[in-house]
């Protein structure tokens, strides 16, 4: 009775409304799975109990939780041994100013572009101390690491989102996975916009909404505003004061090359014959895991024969690590869990229909896929699991190589959508990744970014719309930066004035 019917919709959006009235994601979450299982179970007692934990049990990817707890590791290394902090004061003689610290934060979290986890971490891991060092709030380095990453992967043809997209294009939709993905880059609104309003804010030192105040809050020397208990800080006692910038330089390009060395050579096992297919068919996660595990064994051989860490502090920093990501391994849990329940309750037959149904009109096809892709990605909190449901339908509505033009606009009207919904969903695994680099409260940063991407999805409501009746990408990428530009200043204008009347 409730499978495949708008009651799929209860337990994404009963968390997602418990998390944002309560500021408690974890009870939000646990209630939000709990419901799903009785709904699934038909309110059976005993069957809801089993189906909770079976649901819980088969939706959690052990790769990512084992790469998180690695990388923790890794970060707690960086940490003691001085690495950090020697960047820190490093950078510090570089970057002079607050606005050349977000300037290099984004920089850095465009240049890791091959996975949206690796970057939320790393990108958060590194800068973290250079950022502090200008105050700049959690909340406002949650929110670059998080617009540099999946904004970035979607429109990165060597990334693992680029293969995940590839995958899920049908043989019969009259264009390579690859070669669709690759047309569809300069009409990713949300990702091309995402990136330059981040630009924008940098720039321009503009903030509005619940950021502002939380920059405000960070000029006067509190980073968090709220949430700052849950972050455990590495004892003084603990870090060398000899470190140097190398022992936080050296393990991040031992990372990044061999991610992007196993990625490959995961690719070549598939079966790939060159280096874009091995992208396209690597196994991202196994790939992530071997180069946390290669990088741990290189800090070994970096740091014990210089003495700068002990074996048994190097050994107990695997506690540590795991300790730090424990929040953000437990949200992980229970929104895969949510997903779940909304993979077992039909939730993706249900939308999928509804789009299907209602996409007649041609000229209106991108924004209902936007808008649909934002509200499936949004509610189940994956943006994978919104292109497997609506690529394909996508794909059919011009199957042959029909209108191959629309056809590109509508899928990466998808994708759009699903990045943006993804975006600003507290249960998302991204938008807890960019919480966790950070170290930031969970909350804080989906308030203060949903305000963000609000802005960004209006407009892109207003580009497909264009994209709809003019099929060339230029025009409609024109058109959108320059209305963007346009409500961006519109608001400063508006905020500032409002400011100024305070005074």
């Amino acid at each position: 009775m409730f499978i495949g019917t708008w009651w799929a919709l209860i337990p994404p959006l009963l968390a997602i409304i418990l998390a944002f009235v309560t500021k408690e994601v974890y009870s939000s979450l646990f209630l939000g799975v709990a419901v799903g299982a009785m709904l699934y179970s038909g309110f059976h007692p005993w069957e809801s109990f089993v189906n909770f934990f079976e649901i819980m049990k088969d939706s959690m990817n052990l790769n990512i939780l084992i790469f998180d707890v690695l990388l923790g590791m890794i970060i707690v290394l960086m940490a003691k041994t001085g690495g950090s902090a020697a960047y820190g004061k490093w950078a510090g003689t570089k970057i002079k100013s607050k606005k050349s610290a977000l300037l290099a934060t984004t920089g850095l979290g465009i240049l890791i572009f091959v996975d949206d986890y690796f970057n939320c971490l790393t990108v958060g891991s590194v800068m973290r101390p250079v950022t502090d060092r200008y105050k700049v709030s959690r909340a406002k380095l949650a929110y670059i690491i998080d617009s540099t990453a999946a904004p970035v992967c979607i429109i990165a043809p060597i990334s693992s989102w680029a293969a995940a997209v590839n995958s899920y294009v049908p043989e019969d939709a009259g264009i390579t996975g690859f070669q669709l993905f690759l047309r569809t880059i300069p009409y990713n609104l949300y990702a091309i916009l995402t990136l330059f309003m981040v630009i924008f804010i940098t720039v321009t030192a503009f903030d509005f909404g619940l950021m502002k105040k939380h920059e405000e809050n960070a000029a006067k020397g509190d980073l968090f505003t709220s949430g700052a208990e849950e972050f455990e800080q590495i004892s003084e006692d603990e870090v060398n004061p000899n470190g140097k910038v190398i022992d936080l330089v050296l393990p991040v390009a031992v990372l990044i090359v061999s991610a992007i060395g196993a990625m490959i050579y995961t690719g070549y096992l598939g079966g790939a014959t060159d280096v874009i297919t091995a992208f396209s068919g690597c196994d991202a996660e196994t790939s992530l895991i071997f180069a946390t595990m290669v990088t741990i064994f290189f800090m070994l051989i970096l740091y014990l024969p210089r003495k700068v860490v002990t074996f048994k502090g190097f050994m107990d920093s695997l506690a540590e690590g795991f300790k730090l990501m424990v929040p953000a391994v437990t949200i992980l849990i229970f929104a895969w869990s949510l997903k779940g329940v909304g993979d077992a309750l039909g939730l993706a037959d249900f939308v999928g229909h509804i789009v299907g149904d209602n996409a007649s009109a041609s000229i209106f096809i991108p924004v209902v896929m936007f808008a649909a892709a934002v509200f499936l990605s949004f509610s189940t909190g994956t943006s994978w699991g919104t292109f497997a449901i609506l690529v394909p339908i996508a794909t059919a509505m011009f199957s042959g190589g029909a209108d191959l033009e629309m056809m590109v606009i509508s899928v990466s009207a998808v994708l759009a959508g699903a990045v943006c919904g993804d975006h600003v969903s507290p249960i998302s695994d991204t938008t807890v990744m960019s919480s966790a680099g950070a170290q930031s409260n969970h909350i804080n940063h989906v308030s203060t970014q949903m305000q963000y991407a609000a802005v960004v999805a209006a407009v892109c409501i207003v580009g497909y719309l264009i994209a709809g009746v003019i099929h060339i990408w230029w025009v409609v990428l024109g058109v959108s930066l320059i209305l963007l530009t346009g409500t961006l200043l519109v608001i400063r204008k508006v905020t500032g004035a409002k400011q100024d009347g305070r005074k």
